[in-house]
């Protein structure tokens, strides 16, 4: 019986880092019926990809993508690229039988996401998109207090993702700032976050309307007086309607200063209310409308029992866990998913359904008007 899980990552930057430490701790922590083994690494640079692979324990490296998809020794491609690679390393790795594991966005554009879905389920492997943020202990039991009724009907969600990083106009030009390369800005590298938890949470869309600002218009490249022009937004806000009749609103900005990385969202109910910061990932507030009258108000509930949803794992009640946690819960899932054959979300329908919503609010950006949210 196969008892190991081999690993090829694509990709060897903040997300090859975040990804690798998740395979690595997820069978120190969790049971599992496979053993994920550091295969090989993949990256652009050779010398960087070599210090990579030494510094975090991959048995070998290469620069070439489709020499790491090919190998018969690698069961599971994990795609860490930029944006618009994600499409063409996906559709090889699905046509050579391997398992995915996708960033988010997962791809550029609804047409080219739709691409990934068809060829993965024609090869008939698993995938899964990198919505890490639905392993966050207290979101996840956020879901099940949601489909317990504890907040009754839905009427709003309410979330915004701000980061800073780009506040400073000297920051220099990344494949970031390349519609081609990076498909969006902040929209689709924070907004996709967001969207995501609102169909976890909430539902399905079916409209948005949207605006945009880029507020710095060229930035220099690295090492030279050349500037470029940014192509991308670096901020989006957008209102939308959920099928099941609530209103959302969403921000997203990268120059929201002061904000190293706050996602805050918060949902309000008929019979109670839940509200989210990933800053203190550890808490989720509850208010109840049903409690006595002069005994109301928003409650913090610690997320670290052992009933909480993959605290068992971790640590006694009252140890935080943190950000890195949620790469190893998705891993453990998605490693038992292949072994057991069973279902695994979020996957790369999930991915194609937030690109409609992303795609759609730059339609409603460029159109000034409410787009309708397709079916499939």
């Amino acid at each position: 019986m196969k008892k190991d899980i081999k690993i090829g990552i694509i990709g060897t930057k903040f997300m090859g880092k975040a990804h690798t430490h998740a395979f690595v701790d997820a069978p120190l922590f969790f049971d599992l019926p496979l053993r994920p083994v550091l295969q090989v690494a993949c990256g652009l640079d050779p010398i960087a990809t070599e210090q990579f692979a030494n510094r975090y324990g991959w048995k070998s490296w290469d620069i070439s993508s489709e020499k790491v998809i090919q190998r018969d020794d690698v069961d599971l491609i994990d795609i860490c690229t930029p944006n618009h690679l994600h499409m063409p390393v996906a559709i090889a790795a699905a046509k050579a039988g391997k398992h995915i594991l996708c960033e988010k966005p997962m791809a550029n554009n609804a047409d080219d996401a739709r691409r990934m879905l068809d060829a993965v389920e024609e090869a008939g492997v698993k995938h899964m998109m990198v919505f890490n943020y639905r392993r966050v202990p207290a979101l996840a039991f956020a879901k099940k207090m949601i489909e317990e009724g504890k907040i009754g009907r839905i009427f709003h969600f309410n979330a915004v993702y701000f980061q800073d990083w780009l506040v400073d106009p000297l920051f220099p030009y990344t494949w970031r700032h390349n519609k081609q390369l990076a498909g969006s800005g902040a929209h689709g590298d924070l907004n996709a976050h967001i969207i995501d938890l609102a169909r976890f949470l909430v539902g399905e869309f079916e409209t948005v309307c949207g605006a945009e600002k880029t507020f710095i218009k060229e930035r220099t490249i690295a090492g030279t007086d050349q500037k470029k022009e940014v192509t991308v937004d670096d901020a989006v806000s957008f209102m939308a309607h959920f099928q099941n009749g609530a209103l959302g609103s969403f921000t997203a900005s990268r120059f929201a200063t002061g904000r190293k990385n706050l996602q805050r969202i918060e949902i309000f109910g008929s019979e109670g209310s839940l509200s989210f910061n990933l800053e203190r990932l550890n808490e989720l507030e509850y208010y109840n409308r049903n409690d006595a009258t002069g005994e109301q108000g928003f409650r913090t509930i610690l997320v670290t029992e052992a009933n909480h949803p993959y605290l068992k794992g971790w640590w006694p009640t009252g140890h935080i866990i943190g950000w890195e946690h949620t790469f190893v819960h998705l891993v453990s899932d998605f490693v038992t998913a292949i072994a057991k054959d069973t279902p695994i979300y979020p996957n790369f329908y999930d991915g194609l359904k937030c690109q409609f919503v992303l795609d759609a609010v730059a339609s409603s950006i460029e159109k000034g008007r409410w787009i309708q949210i397709p079916e499939k």
